[in-house]
């Protein structure tokens, strides 16, 4: 069986084993989470800056080497360091069983940082070597898919198997064993050059502009959606709502991020110049809706609008950030916008709680209701910049996919 990408075709066995990459990529972290509340009991002499250090400082050290990896990947060596990557985090994985002390714990989670630092901008950036036009867009999509899939099925793993026993959640870290099984496939079929006429081809480097502002928003949208995953469960609590309810908005809001992936290319063939306007709305009303409702129904509904926005958006940035550079930089500027989702990811808890702070609201509605006003900024903001670049679908984009 053969695929077809747009600069001629290549086999399912190195379709599979990009998938696998972009499989990984939503895995650290996740064998933390379940066992949060229980680190105390695992390790009684832990103190609370330790605990903060296990969940702050390996996502800090992501950023560095996502930066780092787009930057090698310049070169010769992309599938060396995407195995160097797979490498140090399965074997950080494994060794998460055998840690005795937090300190250890912190430690071996930090070099899993790394290794997956390393292998996150290739994510995409394999996409981009393999693909071009409609099938590039069509293949981001569904990466973009596959990693939030994993992301709530691991997720789910991970919290019944920290039932069992604390270390079993690190069983997630051996999945890059399988990208590691897939990667000679890569060594075996090398990426075909872009086609004559393709945009990237009108580029003898990356478009700094252009790239500063696709990294802006991709910033604000992936801040904006974070206060579901952040203060779900504070809202749920002030409602009176079952606690694991939240988990249920959580995975509602996942799953939505998921599907606009398959059928991202239809997707934008509707909405064209205005597709940042629409998702930015569906985003804004989702946040409103988790705001203003108390139904159950109500905030699934909310936390489905929000994801079902961000995720129309995120692999379209993705598409973007290749256009802007020739081949040989896609990956860098890939790495520079990948990067501001991690760091989105960091700072989103403390903007939330500097204007909860300034402007005196105490009310755990308040995240939302903040977020969606300024989602519904950026929307304007949008309408009026449809036909440029960065907020909406110029011209050369749509031309660049059209059959």
């Amino acid at each position: 069986m053969t695929i077809k990408t747009g600069k001629g075709t290549i086999s399912l066995a190195v379709l599979l084993a990009i998938w696998s990459v972009s499989a990984v990529v939503s895995l650290p972290g996740l064998a933390i989470s379940p066992i949060l509340g229980d680190l105390n009991h695992i390790f009684p002499k832990a103190s609370d800056l330790e605990i903060q250090m296990l969940t702050s400082l390996p996502s800090l050290l992501i950023i560095p080497f996502v930066l780092l990896s787009g930057r090698f990947s310049v070169g010769k060596y992309k599938l060396r360091i995407l195995t160097t990557g797979l490498v140090i985090f399965l074997l950080s994985g494994i060794a998460c069983f055998f840690a005795r002390s937090m300190t250890a714990l912190i430690v071996i989670s930090c070099i899993l940082g790394m290794g997956a630092g390393m292998v996150i901008p290739l994510s995409t950036g394999l996409v981009v070597d393999y693909f071009t036009g409609d099938y590039r867009v069509k293949q981001l999509g569904i990466s973009s898919a596959i990693n939030n899939l994993t992301l709530v099925l691991a997720t789910s793993l991970t919290g019944y198997l920290a039932t069992r026993d604390w270390h079993l959640p690190f069983l997630v870290y051996t999945l890059p064993a399988v990208s590691l099984a897939l990667i000679p496939f890569l060594h075996r079929q090398k990426s075909a050059p872009e086609p004559a006429g393709s945009d990237q081809l009108k580029h003898t480097a990356i478009d700094r502009r252009k790239l500063i502002g696709l990294m802006l928003l991709y910033f604000f949208i992936t801040y904006s959606v974070l206060v579901i995953t952040f203060y779900a469960s504070f809202l749920i609590d002030d409602y009176k709502i079952d606690s694991s309810f939240s988990g249920f908005m959580i995975s509602a809001f996942f799953l939505a991020i998921m599907l606009p992936g398959f059928f991202i290319n239809y997707i934008i063939s509707v909405l064209r110049s205005y597709v940042n306007v629409v998702s930015l709305a569906s985003i804004a009303a989702g946040l409103v809706a988790v705001g203003i409702f108390r139904s159950p129904y109500l905030l699934l509904a909310g936390s489905v609008l929000a994801g079902l926005g961000y995720g129309v958006m995120q692999p379209l940035i993705y598409d973007k950030a290749a256009v802007i550079a020739p081949p040989r930089l896609a990956t860098l500027a890939l790495s520079f916008v990948m990067a501001v989702n991690y760091l989105s990811v960091m700072v989103c808890p403390f903007i939330v709680d500097f204007f909860r702070d300034v402007m005196h609201a105490n009310g755990e509605t308040f995240p939302f209701m903040f977020n969606a006003a300024l989602t519904v900024l950026v929307m304007i903001a949008a309408w009026v910049g449809r036909s440029g670049y960065t907020l909406g679908l110029d011209s050369s984009y749509y031309s660049s996919k059209k059959k």
